[in-house]
C-alpha cells in the first residue's frame, strides 16, 4: 500500500529529474556551467518526533558562507563553495564546482518554522523541521434563513 508520503517522494524525484534535465541543456546552451552549482539534497521524514530531515551535501563549503530559511513548507539553502586557491598549481583536471549556489527544498507538510535547527558535520548539513499538527478543531457554520444575494 502507498502512503502519501510515498507517493509526494515520487513526485518529488520526478521533479528533481526533470530540474537536473533541463537545468544541463540550460546551463550548456548559455555557458553559465561554472557561475555556481546545485548542491545534492535528500529529504525524509521521521515518526518520533514528526519531522522533517533535509540533509546537503556541502563538502568544502564553510558553513559561515550557507544560508538558511523558511517559508511555508520551502527551505532555501544558499551559500558559495569557494575556490581553493593554489599559486603554482598546474590542473590537469578541474570537476569540483565552486561559486554561488541556491536550493530551494519543497517540504511535503506544514513545519514549524521556529523550532527548526541545522547541523553541519563532515561535509554535510543537516536540517530537521518539526511537522506541524493538523488543527482537528471543528466549527460549526450557521446557516442563515432567507439570505440570497
Amino acid at each position: 500500500m502507498t502512503t502519501s508520503r510515498d507517493l509526494f517522494a515520487n513526485f518529488e524525484r520526478m521533479r528533481r529529474e526533470i530540474d537536473e534535465l533541463f537545468g544541463d541543456v540550460f546551463e550548456r546552451s548559455t555557458g553559465l556551467r561554472g557561475r555556481g552549482f546545485a548542491p545534492s539534497v535528500d529529504v525524509f521524514y521521521e515518526d518520533n518526533p514528526p519531522r522533517a530531515v533535509v540533509r546537503v551535501d556541502l563538502a568544502g563549503v564553510e558553513i559561515e558562507d550557507v544560508a538558511l530559511e523558511i517559508r511555508g513548507r520551502q527551505l532555501l539553502i544558499a551559500g558559495e563553495r569557494r575556490p581553493v586557491e593554489a599559486a603554482g598549481r598546474l590542473y590537469q583536471q578541474i570537476e569540483i564546482e565552486h561559486g554561488p549556489f541556491r536550493r530551494l527544498v519543497e517540504l511535503g507538510a506544514d513545519v514549524v518554522a521556529e523550532q527548526a535547527r541545522a547541523g553541519y558535520d563532515d561535509g554535510i548539513l543537516q536540517v530537521e523541521v518539526p511537522l506541524a499538527t493538523p488543527d482537528a478543531t471543528a466549527r460549526r457554520v450557521p446557516i442563515e434563513e432567507g439570505r440570497e444575494e
